[in-house]
């Protein structure tokens, strides 16, 4: 029986660009096995240092290749190519932070000593988990795979990589880099599989120690019920319907360029994006015309073009659904006052273009503020006070990141205690920062990446108690 066929579909063009061969039932079979045997020999034939060293060569490698990645990603997943390389970059970026703090966490310096006491020692050390399986999306895959993979080889585990099938090469690339830069065979591994009970198989396999899912809330749901009868840890990163809040005192102006690009940049298509918008009703109409005047010098186009800032949504699919929330929220209503735009009435024939649009008159009765629509929209909602704005801003199943824009920033470092979010920004918005844990409150997941608390869930606690022996 000949080997499933996975295809890649451009979203350019909505034609195939690459296939890879579906993972086979014998070869799964043997994936953790082969793992746990690997897994046992580099947590003990390595240190720290040397997992730091290797780490540090493979993120060289991935440096040096940045240009031809940035291509790739281009090509599978759609983003402009004014932008693919900063994705490799700010990877790189945040790989090298993680491998420089890891020394403080998994290394001497992270042992936790208990009280003193004649006669006896106590101490906690971390230890790696074993085999952690990594599920990740397309979106950023670079970034979403920095965030587990570099602190699980840090720890001292093997890992066991599933990639989207939209962008399958990446797996291979960093494979690739890490094995050049001396990760010893086998530490990872990658599948490529497109079913279902392929990755239920993986997650309910007793020879995986920790799962670490990036994506969809109902994929996150399915890799939990999946372990449920297991004792197991998940760590899910799922979706977002991020709100900002702009209050009465900014400069509109600045507000309104910055918001557009939190909201639309990638296509909309980040769990942090900004996807809802309340503004003071004093800036209200000042506030709409300045998008107005952002949007309308935004280019749409093919993303191999230089010049594009939006290039098309990931599949014919997620264009669907983009368009019927901009649908429900008109026929409730709203008022579509996206500006004239000529690479906006111009889209490209072929591929899944969206135009970037522009909502007023939005309600909480419109699919298009409570579900997540990931896509270049922005819908905007008048509010009268900090309060009804922060009502608002919480009504929500999810909770992954907040922003509140002002000068004041005093007043929103009160306001922002009061929003329920992993991550509340003030004057900025969708950037994960290395050095705070990412972590999504509600719906949108449960378990940190990034930071110092990053490492935890790649480790177990292994508690020490020595006493003297008796003379």
């Amino acid at each position: 029986m000949s080997a499933e066929i996975l295809t890649t579909i451009s979203p350019t063009t909505n034609a195939p660009v690459l296939t890879r061969p579906a993972i086979s039932p014998a070869d799964l079979a043997v994936l953790p096995e082969t793992a746990q045997a690997a897994f046992r020999s580099f947590s003990q034939s390595t240190t720290l240092e040397q997992r730091q060293q290797i780490v540090a060569r493979a993120l060289e490698i991935l440096e040096k290749k940045k240009d031809v990645l940035a291509r790739e990603l281009t090509e599978q997943m759609g983003r402009p190519i004014a932008y693919t390389p900063t994705e490799i970059a700010t990877a790189v970026k945040r790989g090298t932070f993680l491998n420089r703090v890891s020394g403080s966490i998994l290394g001497e310096e992270g042992i936790v000593h208990g009280e003193a006491e004649a006669g006896f020692k106590r101490y906690i050390k971390r230890q790696p988990v074993g085999v952690v399986l990594i599920i990740f999306a397309w979106n950023y895959p670079y970034l979403i795979l920095v965030n587990s993979l570099i602190p699980a080889i840090l720890a001292g585990n093997a890992v066991i990589l599933k990639p989207s099938p939209q962008t399958p090469t990446v797996v291979e690339q960093v494979a690739s880099a890490f094995y050049e830069a001396g990760l010893p065979k086998n530490v990872i591994q990658y599948l490529h599989c497109g079913s279902p009970a392929q990755i239920e198989t993986l997650v309910r396999s007793p020879l995986v120690n920790h799962i670490c899912f990036t994506g969809s809330v109902a994929g996150g749901l399915a890799v939990q019920k999946a372990a449920a009868d297991r004792i197991v840890n998940v760590g899910l990163e799922l979706g977002g319907k991020d709100p900002a809040y702009v209050r009465s005192d900014v400069d509109v102006a600045w507000a309104a360029e910055q918001i557009v690009d939190g909201a639309i940049f990638n296509s909309g298509q980040s769990c942090c994006a900004i996807e809802r918008v309340y503004v003071h009703e004093s800036i209200y109409d000042e506030f709409v015309h300045e998008v107005k005047n952002v949007l309308s010098k935004y280019r749409v186009g093919g993303p191999f073009d230089p010049k594009t800032q939006i290039g098309p949504v990931i599949s014919k699919r997620a264009k669907e659904t983009v368009l019927a929330h901009i649908a429900d929220a008109l026929q409730k209503g709203a008022k579509d006052e996206t500006p004239d735009n000529e690479t906006f009435k111009n889209l490209p024939p072929e591929g899944n273009y969206v135009r970037p649009t522009l909502l007023t008159d939005v309600t909480h009765d419109m699919v298009v503020m409570t579900e997540e629509t990931f896509g270049p929209v922005i819908p905007v909602m008048k509010v009268t006070d900090d309060e009804e704005a922060v009502r608002l801003m919480n009504d929500s199943e999810f909770g992954l990141t907040a922003s509140v824009w002002t000068k004041d920033v005093a007043a929103a470092e009160k306001l922002i205690e009061k929003i329920e979010a992993g991550t509340v920004f003030i004057n900025r918005a969708d950037y994960p920062s290395p050095d705070l844990a990412w972590t999504g409150w509600k719906n949108s997941g449960r378990g940190v990446t990034l930071s110092r608390f990053g490492f935890d869930q790649f480790v177990k606690l292994k508690s020490y108690h020595v006493k003297d022996y008796p003379k």
